[in-house]
């Protein structure tokens, strides 16, 4: 029992809460450096953002854990870093990802202050009881503004001004301060050895030999290689073929005990068995309860993607199943399409996601997709109280069984210079918010709450935001729930045909603006044919915008010199009968910019 308590005593479980872009995964790697986990042999940027798109983007994707060894005062100490993505979009594996540590490190880029990830993230780090401590990082940048960005940290959490800690990720300047304040003010990891496992499932990834690898925290008992082990919520039995810490490479351990962090192996091939925020147990001994805070993650965004060769749908198919088993978030079904054939309706936890989704379909699997206009998730409640849950426009049941629709509402906070408070308020009205507070951080600096409809940013709104701030604003969201709206379908009609995959559902104050833009932008896009062409945007079976694509037309009287009119009309009336036939026979080619014709409707 005291050897347990002692090599407790020595575990020191934290992770890194930070903004996009605030140098966290650059910061990371001078810990790596510095404790010597990572040789110069193999050091290269971003060590823990192994992906091509997230060196690019300068974003994490995916939450990474490494275990390093440090000596501090002739004693020596395992730090686990539990890396987390910094975007709103991965908020759950955040949770778990905190809910796996002792302390955060609060890192905060000296030239920007804080933004609003940085606010939501560190109030879940304070409800887990997290022991912070403040990072001033990009220090050596010469438009930092140490003194001021202080006074917020002070502001929001409370802490003296010798707790911030003074760093740079780009040269390196603080780390020793970093990892003694991480030794000396992150409390140890609390358990029992003695008691039943439990373990907290905060991450897992895919090998192409050895399944899903699951990374999960210890707190309480222990487990050895070749136990029988349960994860609770999914029911699952399994034997721990392997179990290790996650060094730069994993290393396997005969036992891990409380306080650990490290990996099972058990040969599991369907990534809907590992749960992130699951509990594993023994299963001849299970631990009591399951640790609080596990839910299922329910996609937020939804979108058609389809093949744009309708012979590589199976392809796409094997693609999405393999992306699946590294992203166990990402949710499809398969859906057809009348004007698209037949894809895939895919679920996203939001529009960020969906965008490294399609990118990596490019990239890992060479696929070429088109995406429909994504939507939410909404609920009909429909004359009998059922209640009907539509994720695709072609769902919605019709008018006469619906009683009325319910739509997600989210709970925004926006971080941004006085300067632009005006033209974003503005904004957020446009899009149906209603201003909540405004609180003033500092003298130039606003945080503005506001409640609004989830449909109404996943288009634009980001971009916008951006746009009228100069790049100055932050945006943070969180699902508040869901309430009554007036919406409708909108459907875009060509030649008197529906085209399914450009109708949409939208508020009604909204669809004669969209559909009107549609109508102008297709007319742009779709190519001249033999005879006209009309672009309809329809509300059920009103038409509310037209457009016309006139005919492409040979000159049938030019060989008539002179003489009777009569002649001219005849060759007129019998052209004018071509085309009418050709028109009821012939099909309109939609060319596959026209599906993204809703996304970029801002361009113009």
């Amino acid at each position: 029992m005291f050897l347990f308590l002692s090599a407790m005593k020595e575990i020191r479980n934290f992770c890194i809460i930070a903004h996009i872009d605030h140098g966290k995964s650059t910061l990371a790697d001078r810990l790596l450096e510095y404790t010597e986990t990572v040789s110069q042999r193999d050091l290269q940027a971003q060590v823990l953002d192994d992906m091509d798109i997230e060196r690019e983007r300068g974003i994490t994707i995916k939450s990474h854990a490494i275990q390093m060894d440090y000596v501090h005062n002739n004693e020596k100490y395992v730090l686990n870093l539990i890396d987390t993505p910094g975007h709103v979009d991965f908020s759950y594996e955040v949770s778990r990802s905190i809910a796996a540590c002792e302390g955060a490190l609060l890192i905060i880029d000296a030239t920007q202050g804080i933004q609003a990830q940085t606010i939501s993230n560190l109030y879940l780090a304070i409800e887990n009881d997290l022991e912070i401590i403040p990072v001033l990082n990009k220090m050596d940048l010469d438009n930092a503004m140490p003194d001021e960005v202080k006074d917020q940290i002070v502001d929001m959490i409370g802490c003296d001004y010798d707790d911030i800690i003074e760093a740079s990720g780009k040269t390196g300047y603080g780390v020793d301060n970093i990892l003694n304040a991480i030794i000396d003010k992150v409390p140890p990891p609390k358990g029992d050895p003695e008691s039943p496992l439990q373990a907290l499932i905060f991450d897992s990834v895919f090998n192409s030999f050895r399944g899903i690898i699951a990374y999960f925290r210890i707190f309480n008992g222990e487990i050895k290689k070749g136990d029988k082990v349960k994860f609770v919520n999914t029911g699952k039995e399994y034997e721990a073929n392997e179990i290790g810490v996650l060094r730069l490479k994993q290393e396997s351990r005969d036992v891990l005990k409380t306080g650990d962090v490290g990996y099972i192996i058990s040969g599991i091939k369907t990534s809907k068995e590992v749960k992130v925020g699951d509990t594993i147990t023994h299963l001849a001994e299970p631990c009591e309860s399951a640790i609080e805070g596990f839910e299922d993650v329910k996609p937020m965004v939804f979108a058609g993607i389809y093949p744009t060769d309708p012979d590589e749908y199976e392809e796409l198919r094997t693609s999405i199943e393999k992306l699946q088993l590294n992203d166990a978030s990402l949710t499809f079904e398969p859906e057809s399409s009348m004007a698209l054939g037949f894809g895939f309706r895919c679920g996203f936890l939001g529009l960020l996601h969906m965008e490294i989704i399609q990118e990596r379909l490019d990239r890992e699997f060479n696929m070429n997709v088109i995406t429909t206009m994504p939507n939410v998730s909404y609920r009909v409640i429909t004359n009998k109280s059922e209640i009907i849950e539509v994720h695709n426009p072609s769902g919605l049941p019709e008018q006469k069984f619906i009683d009325h629709i319910e739509e997600p509402y989210i709970k925004a906070q926006v971080i941004t210079r006085s300067d632009y408070i005006g033209p974003i308020i503005k904004l957020c009205l446009d899009k149906r918010g209603e201003l909540k507070n405004q609180v003033y951080l500092t003298t130039s600096r606003v945080e503005l709450t506001v409640d609004m409809p989830l449909g109404e940013i996943v288009f634009d709104f980001y971009d916008k935001l951006k746009s009228i701030s100069k790049g100055y604003a932050s945006f943070d969201y969180h699902v508040s729930g869901y309430k009554p709206a007036k919406l409708i379908k909108l459907d875009i009609l060509l030649n008197s045909e529906p085209v399914d995959a450009l109708s949409s559902l939208i508020h009604v104050d909204n669809a004669y603006d969209l559909g009107r833009r549609i109508c102008v932008k297709l007319k742009d896009l779709i190519p001249r044919q033999q005879y006209d062409i009309a672009i309809q945007a329809a509300i059920g079976a009103k038409i509310i915008a037209r457009e016309t694509i006139k005919a492409v037309r040979k000159d049938v009287t030019a060989k008539c010199y002179g003489g009777d009119i009569t002649r001219k009309r005849k060759l007129l009336e019998k052209q004018k009968k071509g085309k009418k036939r050709m028109r009821q026979v012939g099909n309109v080619e939609v060319p596959q910019q026209a599906f993204l014709v809703v996304l970029k409707l801002n361009d113009n």
